[in-house]
């Protein structure tokens, strides 16, 4: 998270979007839970300027959502009033982490005009993120490939446990369904207490995947052994939380459908973002990238999709001067 001097005039801070790639450990029985392995993508992104104002106001995307957070924060450390304008938004209910970098963009942007030394985990305590995963506060701070350490029994969000740089050459196509909307707050709590039991042997072996095979592959810029990984534990995954969408792994059939039209033409690493509907698939490079873009944006749109090419943002936030 690269911050500059407080500027008395007003600060901006661009956060980014996270894929959301899988879980560790839904078992819990060594006595964490969760465990979540992520992204941070260059794209979409939040955008927001805030400004010292006499009265609380916000605009633009999402604004409901940031004046509630701007009067949260700022009384909770007593300051004065503040503007948002937020500028631009990640989709929200996407299975982008949206709510979490709001949060951390606004609460960073008033520290910094305040001039307080606020780490994003104090951030993300005082706006109550990271119930289950810390790689939206680990995407904020700096960016990359991330895995996390699941919830133990402190109520802190999940420790951050491998962070690696992400090659640059590899892009994710992203596939967006905003005719659907993933779930949150007290229905996704509802969603995982109602999930059935996660057995022990899935767990150790989504565990082997990402310590024998997924980290390797990033850290060698090994394609394949990432990419089959990935699908690997989406599929583990993907079909306990079957149970929860309908019968399917995908909360969006439509993205569901596209992803494997993109396996078939030789991606990797395909699965869902969270709870969805955002689905993702990855390539070696952009000129592969942009053939399946060109070979299935007419498809995508007959089915109301909207394809988006990102690539891993190996940096967090950016905070500034407006």
């Amino acid at each position: 998270m690269n911050q500059k001097s407080p500027s008395p005039a007003g600060v901006r801070v661009t956060a980014p979007a996270r894929l959301h790639l899988g879980f560790l450990d839904l078992n819990g029985s060594l006595g964490r839970r969760f465990g979540s392995i992520g992204l941070a993508v260059d794209k979409p992104e939040t955008r927001i300027l805030i400004t010292r104002t006499p009265d609380f106001s916000a605009a633009g995307p999402d604004s409901d959502r940031a004046l509630k957070l701007l009067q949260k924060y700022t009384v909770a450390r007593a300051t004065s009033a503040y503007s948002a304008v937020v500028e631009a938004a990640i989709p929200a209910h996407a299975g982008l982490g949206s709510g979490t970098q709001l949060a951390l963009a606004i609460g960073a942007g008033t520290a910094h005009l305040e001039g307080h030394a606020l780490t994003a985990y104090g951030l993300a305590q005082l706006g109550e993120r990271g119930a289950r995963s810390g790689i939206g506060l680990a995407a904020f701070t700096g960016g990359g490939f991330l895995v996390d350490g699941g919830k133990g029994e402190r109520d802190t969000a999940p420790p951050l446990t491998v962070r690696a740089e992400f090659p640059s050459d590899w892009r994710v196509l992203m596939i967006l369904d905003q005719t659907r909307a993933g779930v949150s707050g007290d229905a996704e709590t509802q969603a995982f207490t109602a999930l059935p039991p996660f057995s022990d042997t899935a767990a150790a072996h989504i565990c082997r995947l990402v310590l024998m095979k997924l980290i390797p592959g990033v850290k060698e810029a090994d394609l394949a052994a990432f990419g089959g990984a990935i699908s690997e534990i989406q599929e583990i995954v993907g079909g306990h939380f079957a149970n929860a969408q309908g019968g399917s792994p995908w909360s969006s059939p439509a993205v569901g459908r596209l992803a494997n039209r993109m396996r078939k033409m030789g991606a990797t690493g395909i699965g869902q973002s969270s709870w969805g509907p955002t689905g993702f698939a990855f390539v070696a490079s952009l000129e592969s990238a942009e053939r399946l873009y060109h070979s299935l944006d007419e498809e995508a749109k007959a089915d109301g999709l909207e394809i988006l090419i990102a690539q891993g943002r190996n940096s967090g936030a950016r905070i500034g001067p407006a």
